[in-house]
């Protein structure tokens, strides 16, 4: 009898993140795995289902315009009430942090499902930053039985909870995939630029409570930076949100050494990391992208759930302070020591194993598998 697991995901962080661990799900004779997506974010979602070629079994089709997080919240439940009625997993498997991670973890534990938390453990100590996610993560850490947390700092975060193993993170698994040295993108500019010649920055800047004037402070910072460094050339894939897109064509649309381009796939933006000289970002799985593949990045927050790469010296935390983020980037820009002293830091987020070890985890939980999984070191 197999050991029936569906995952749940519905946004793209989630999808890049859950893919490696379907695909391995897929190759497990003992193991039937089912997808069921959300659609909280849908062409962005289905751009990286094309990519690692997954058909969802369960597509909930929940995007509306203008809705809000008790929306996402309803519908998802609803939505997965539904399938659980029809199709009961041994086994959900949620991601991380977003609105559908934490409606469908309790939708499941509504059923009595078992919940495995991917990427469990994270903790900024701000239920407000990021937000909503921070509670997110907190909540489905409540309702799940079994957690796969990336790193040992993510286990200590749960020492009140049983059954935890460290896997490292599927993103790695994820990023390993689809990374090659000669990739060639469908946008003739980035063809044309000479990553060798150019030290070229990656700016990603997207998240709601820097909304107002922390961004505009952070594209103040970016825009000088630029300018005081003739060899500097910066790149912003700009989130579809007007009020991101109007400050960045506000503050460095007249910038020629700034290319303020569309949003890219994810195939495609893994492949722009790993040419560019250096991330700014607030994201969250950037942080440890970055750093697989040996780039400093900056963070673009006051605070990180990832401490882990801050110690480990593969990232910096520079706030929303225009000051701070023109010094630190400044410093990396000119200072070859300090930049190389942070790109060969060792990441402390994965091998590429995760999802292996994630697959076996849950074949070894469930009586198919008698040995025990060794964690991530």
């Amino acid at each position: 009898m197999k050991v029936k697991v569906l995952t749940i995901f519905g946004t793209r962080p989630e999808a890049i993140k859950m893919a490696p661990l379907v695909k391995e799900l897929q190759t497990r004779p003992e193991i039937e795995c089912k997808v069921l997506v959300t659609a909280q974010h849908r062409q962005m979602l289905d751009s990286v289902l094309d990519i690692f070629d997954i058909t969802p079994d369960f597509d909930l089709d929940i995007m509306k315009h203008g809705q809000t997080i008790t929306d996402i919240t309803s519908r998802v439940m609803y939505g997965c009430k539904e399938v659980f009625s029809s199709y009961r997993p041994d086994i959900v498997l949620v991601h991380g942090d977003t609105t559908t991670t934490f409606s469908a973890s309790l939708a499941a534990f509504y059923e009595k499902i078992p919940v495995g938390h991917v990427e469990a453990g994270l903790r900024s100590d701000n239920i407000y930053s990021p937000y909503p996610e921070e509670m997110n993560r907190r909540l489905t850490g409540r309702l799940a039985s079994y957690h796969f947390a990336p790193t040992i700092a993510n286990k200590e975060n749960l020492v009140s909870r049983r059954d935890i193993i460290i896997t490292g993170n599927t993103v790695i698994d994820a990023l390993l995939s689809v990374v090659d040295d000669a990739y060639k993108y469908k946008n003739d500019m980035l063809n044309a630029i000479n990553f060798k010649e150019k030290k070229v920055i990656l700016l990603t800047c997207h998240r709601r409570e820097n909304w107002g004037e922390p961004m505009n402070n952070i594209f103040k910072a970016c825009n000088e930076l630029v300018l005081d460094n003739p060899d500097v050339h910066l790149i912003f894939p700009m989130h579809m949100n007007p009020i991101v897109r109007d400050s960045a064509y506000e503050i460095m649309g007249n910038n020629e050494k700034i290319s303020l381009i569309e949003p890219l796939d994810y195939e495609p933006f893994a492949n722009l990391m790993s040419k560019v000289y250096m991330i700014m970002t607030d994201s969250g799985g950037i942080q440890e992208e970055g750093p697989a593949l040996g780039k400093p990045v900056m963070v673009l927050r006051t605070e990180t759930e990832r401490p882990e790469a801050v110690d480990a010296g593969t990232v910096k935390v520079v706030g929303i302070d225009s000051e701070k983020i023109y010094r630190v980037g400044s410093r990396l820009i000119q200072d070859s020591a300090y930049y190389e002293s942070i790109a060969n830091a060792i990441n402390p987020y994965g091998d590429g194993k995760a999802s292996s070890r994630i697959a076996d985890y849950i074949l070894f939980k469930f009586g198919v598998r008698n040995q025990e999984v060794d964690e991530f070191k």
